[in-house]
């Protein structure tokens, strides 16, 4: 393996650990998950929470396209050594 086979090998690790750590950081959809972890339902925390879920929403997204982008290229770049 070359340089720049081991940096995409070491990229696409990083990536896929990323997309593991936000997708466990989202709520669950479903109704009372809360009452497990202590977590209060108040009008107070409603706002702040839902930016928090729309920004790993998107981070999961960008992640996840960065993710089967760089899958492609590393493999394009191992056919074109060859």
């Amino acid at each position: 393996m070359n340089a720049l086979q081991w940096i995409g090998a070491i990229l696409l690790l990083l990536s896929a650990i990323f997309i593991i750590v936000v997708v466990m950081l989202q709520e669950s959809k479903t109704q009372n998950s809360g009452a497990i972890t202590g977590e209060s339902d108040s009008f107070a925390f409603k706002g702040r929470s839902q930016t928090r879920e729309m920004l790993l929403a998107k981070m999961t997204k960008i992640v996840a396209v960065c993710f089967f982008v760089l899958t492609i290229a590393v493999n394009a770049l191992l056919l074109y050594l060859q």
